[in-house]
């Protein structure tokens, strides 16, 4: 839904209905994730997408038909080998769509979890989209990390899927759970979609050289709100790092530690050192290391430095197991040299590692493309 957020709360505000289509589920080759959506506004307008444009044909259908019956419908679409023109994904996969009229008398919650969205405050929406009670389905459970408003009808379900979805928010996951008609752990009938507005994750740059405002940008094309931080004042400037949302001037693991004691660091967060000098990126790494909830941690350097600064991380005390999380030397082998194509080389295995990829080109694989997060790659 963040994707079709502005145009849902034009209909929203004005007092209209939208019709919202959802992917909540996906098999196989599927070509948006979870948490794809579209908004139908009711003068037949349309934002987001749902499959690329495989099914957004039917989908805006079926959502003009949910607008009219006020109905929610849970719609399942895949590839026909019979029939080459019916309503399937070329790709091969399929997909779980969930569509709903939202309107203010359906979902009187939206201003505010829009105004959650837009000031950074994590917030999930659990929805009921499958139920032998037909009536349940449908209903919304608003999820914060201290808080839960509304009910999915029971006592029983609301505990489980608070407990649950608050895991869900925590990793900023879109994921269906599945429980007995009332919540019971062990059974089937009740699929609950829970969607994750998490605040965005973090890309912490240390280095404040030129390669470090290439990984800036690429940080911030890809969705990670992008920090820069150096102890040097001088070259760490925002007119050098336009792209990036803030720069830092300070002691890189001091900086670190600080984020860490602060609670503003997560498993989502990436931490690339670009400073090459074990002065700087020793300390640091001896705190990003030793910290587990971070991510990805990746260090720019040649082989001789990374064998050194190895040696200093032994000797500093770090285990064989945290050493390993290390990413060094920083990035994939695709033989750039300059900072830009460098820059791409540390995102292509920052997106490896978080959805279990292997970097080799898809021509030369077989098996599905799209890989699950965390998945371990062959």
């Amino acid at each position: 839904m963040q994707d079709v957020l502005t145009d849902l709360m034009t209909t929203w505000n004005a007092g209209g209905t939208a019709g919202v289509a959802t992917v909540v589920r996906t098999f196989r080759s599927a070509p948006r994730p979870p948490g794809a959506a579209m908004v139908v506004a009711p003068d037949g307008t349309v934002g987001g997408s749902v499959s690329g444009g495989c099914v957004e044909g039917a989908v805006y259908d079926l959502a003009t038909e949910v607008i009219r019956t006020g109905r929610p419908v849970l719609q399942q679409y895949g590839f026909s080998d019979d029939d080459a023109f019916a309503v399937g994904l070329t790709c091969g996969g399929v997909i779980d769509i969930f569509v709903e009229a939202i309107s203010r008398a359906t979902f009187p919650e939206l201003g505010e979890i829009a105004a959650d969205i837009a000031e950074d405050r994590p917030v999930a929406v659990s929805t009921v989209i499958e139920h032998p009670d037909a009536s349940r389905i449908g209903r919304r459970l608003l999820i914060r990390p201290d808080t839960a408003h509304g009910t999915l009808g029971s006592a029983r379900a609301d505990d489980a899927v608070i407990d649950d979805g608050r895991g869900l928010l925590a990793a900023g996951r879109n994921e269906v759970l599945t429980y007995g008609p009332d919540g019971q752990r062990r059974g089937e009938g009740m699929a609950v979609f829970v969607a994750s507005y998490a605040p965005q994750p973090r890309m912490l740059v240390f280095g404040a050289i030129d390669f470090a405002a290439a990984v800036a940008k690429q940080g911030s094309f890809l969705g990670y709100r992008v920090t820069v931080c150096d102890a040097r004042p001088v070259f760490a400037t925002s007119a050098r790092f336009p792209t990036a949302d803030e720069v830092v001037v300070d002691w890189p693991h001091r900086y670190l530690a600080a984020q860490i004691a602060a609670g503003a660091i997560d498993s989502r967060t990436v931490v690339c050192v670009l400073t090459h000098d074990p002065k700087f990126d020793v300390p640091l790494l001896e705190v990003a290391l030793r910290a587990p909830e971070i991510g990805y941690v990746g260090a720019m350097g040649s082989r001789r430095t990374h064998d050194e600064r190895m040696a200093r991380l032994r000797r500093a005390g770090l285990t064989d197991e945290q050493l390993a999380r290390l990413a060094s030397p920083i990035g994939l082998d695709l033989g750039g040299r300059t900072p830009e194509e460098t820059a791409v080389s540390i995102a292509a295995e920052i997106i490896a590692r978080r959805w279990g990829g292997h970097g080799r080109s898809l021509t030369d694989t077989g098996g599905r493309i799209h890989h699950t997060p965390g998945a371990t790659a062959n």
